[in-house]
């Protein structure tokens, strides 16, 4: 881990994308003390979609990154209303005929986590909070990336205005365009894939809701598996609204030139006919929904490059159907937030290696993520290994989602910066200081391959 100082670190770090990800990022390196500046599209920061749920392993990092950041989520979070339900993820119920329980997927953490979840502009407004002004920039969509002859990076804008920057940290969304520059693809959607899904959102008073549904159904997470289809339904707001997310299969491509398909209530109807009387009741309560596409990143050969990297969904945007992308940024954000504390204080040209350990550490767990997540999303919809059997589908969810909670982020940190201090005695050690470092760097890899391999196999069951 590294040992943090009052001494603040003499570079300066560009993050691109003022999302969840990038505030995280930013409240991480400035409790580093590491310089930072955020630049963000929008004319404020913004997330898309309403709720969105945090697992252990995230919540754990946000504790790590900054207590003032799992106390900012702590102040928004909204978890289950019953107390049997504490520590339940998602009922997984039937949702043809009656809404039989297929499982109940409880977290095994000492807290009892549970389904907490938060919407999105509420926490976001909370992160900021976290930030002093004069750090963030709006109106700033970037353009262009450029190393000068001098090391830094010259970030140009739409505006005709620039900026300068030791490194730059692109968590400028799924359509990144540092990705874009990074993996010097012709387009930021060029290595996006259709996941064969499309989703209807909405929100619905609770009060609406526990009348249409009962108190339980409504006021507890639920999702309706069915075929080609499944329904995911939660509270938020501290529980004054049930946030739905209705997710259909699509097997042909996505032909709109949006991702989003305005006014959708009829063809949301359509979808789910013939579906159980507590979907039906949710049918009758959303109005129009929009119908949002679903993507997803093909693996990165590289989450960096000399002193430019992507974190979150810039570089591996999941479906949600294990709701563990943005807790993927959080962890993005612990890692690299203190690899890049743990950088000399004599200059920059640390930066690069941190960012390959960072690389190491996180491309291997999220882009498993990504994996996982479509194979989810078919499970639910009755495509999976399993098909329709309910017995099987039950065994699979009640180990799914393991892998993913119980991981650990102390280890992470130790390994990433055993792989950063490695290096640098390599680069700059000689005689048994050499021989040492690279040892201590292939010792973690070859340790944490044969963790991950084991971790895959239990997960992919």
């Amino acid at each position: 881990m590294s040992t943090e100082n009052s001494t603040q670190k003499p570079f300066t770090i560009a993050i691109v994308g003022g999302g969840i990800g990038g505030i995280a990022l930013a409240i991480a390196l400035r409790h580093q003390h590491v310089p930072v500046q955020v630049y963000e599209a929008a004319p404020e920061f913004a997330e898309i979609g309403a709720g969105m749920a945090f697992g252990p392993n995230a919540i754990r990092s946000m504790e790590l990154i900054d207590p003032a950041i799992r106390k900012a989520f702590n102040t928004r979070a909204t978890k289950n209303g019953a107390k049997e339900d504490e520590a339940t993820w998602i009922n997984f119920r039937c949702g043809l005929g009656e809404p039989d329980l297929i499982a109940k997927v409880q977290t095994t953490d000492h807290d009892k986590t549970g389904l907490s979840s938060v919407h999105r502009a509420h926490f976001i407004d909370e992160l900021a909070d976290l930030l002093p002004e004069e750090i963030a920039h709006f109106g700033k969509r970037l353009v262009g990336l450029a190393t000068l002859d001098s090391g830094k990076m010259q970030l140009a804008f739409e505006d005709d205005t620039t900026a300068h920057a030791d490194a730059v940290v692109g968590c400028d969304g799924v359509r990144s365009r540092v990705r874009q520059f990074l993996l010097d693809t012709k387009s930021p959607l060029e290595d996006l894939t259709f996941s064969g899904k499309y989703a209807y959102r909405g929100l619905i008073s609770m009060g609406m809701a526990k009348e249409a549904l009962g108190e339980y159904l409504s006021g507890n997470s639920q999702m309706y598996l069915g075929p080609e289809g499944h329904i995911l339904t939660y509270p938020i707001a501290h529980g004054k609204v049930m946030n739905v997310i209705a997710f259909k299969n699509q097997d042909t491509p996505w032909e709109h030139e949006s991702w989003v398909v305005k006014n959708q209530g009829d063809a949301f109807k359509r979808d789910f006919e013939g579906w159980g009387k507590p979907v039906q009741s949710i049918l009758q309560l959303l109005d129009s929904p929009d119908q949002w596409a679903l993507f997803d990143h093909q693996p990165a050969r590289t989450y960096c490059q000399g002193r430019v990297a992507i974190l979150g969904d810039a570089a591996h945007a999941s479906t949600p159907h294990q709701g563990a992308g943005a807790g993927q940024a959080i962890e993005d954000a612990l890692i690299l937030g203190r690899l890049l504390g743990d950088v000399q204080t004599q200059g920059a040209s640390d930066i690069p290696a941190a960012f390959r350990a960072y690389d190491a550490v996180r491309r291997p767990r999220s882009q498993k993520v990504v994996t996982t997540s479509r194979a989810a999303g078919l499970t639910y919809a009755f495509q999976g290994p399993d098909g329709g059997d309910v017995a099987g589908i039950q065994e699979e969810l009640l180990q799914r989602f393991q892998w993913i909670w119980e991981e650990d982020m102390e280890s992470q940190l130790a390994q990433a910066t055993t792989m950063l201090r490695g290096e640098r005695q390599v680069a700059v050690g000689t005689g048994r200081g050499l021989v040492w470092g690279w040892a201590a760097v292939w010792k973690q890899v070859l340790e944490d391959l044969v963790s991950r391999v084991l971790v895959f196999i239990r997960g992919s069951r």
